[in-house]
C-alpha cells in the first residue's frame, strides 16, 4: 500500500470542515492522527496552499479520476484516434504531476 503524506490529508481534513488551513491547525491534525508533527513543514504547507482554490482542484482530480477508457478506435481513423489519446494522456499526466508538486 501506498503511503499517503499526512499533512496532506490534513490540509484537506481542515478545507472540508471549513476551518482555515494554517500551520496550527496542521499540526493540530497530525497530531490527531498520531504522527509526530514538523512544524517547518506545516508552515511551508500552509503557505503553498494560501489562494488554491480546492474546489476546482478537486473537480479537476475528479474528472480525471473518473474520465472513462475510449473504446477501441474504427479500422479507417485509427493512427489519427491513437495519436489523439497519447495526447490526452499527456495532457492528464503532466495535470496529475502538477497537483503533486503542488503538495510536495
Amino acid at each position: 500500500m501506498t503511503k499517503v503524506d499526512p499533512y496532506l490529508h490534513a490540509v484537506l481534513v481542515l478545507h472540508g470542515a471549513g476551518k482555515e488551513v494554517s500551520e496550527a491547525h496542521i499540526v493540530a491534525v497530525v497530531k490527531a492522527a498520531g504522527v509526530e508533527a514538523d512544524h517547518a513543514r506545516a508552515k511551508v504547507l500552509a503557505e503553498a496552499v494560501k489562494g488554491v482554490n480546492f474546489e476546482d482542484l478537486l473537480k479537476q482530480s475528479t474528472m480525471m479520476a473518473a474520465a472513462p477508457v475510449a473504446a477501441a478506435p474504427a479500422a479507417g481513423g485509427a493512427a489519427k484516434e491513437e495519436k489523439k489519446e497519447e495526447d490526452t494522456g499527456k495532457k492528464e499526466e503532466q495535470a496529475a504531476e502538477g497537483l503533486a508538486s503542488l503538495f510536495g
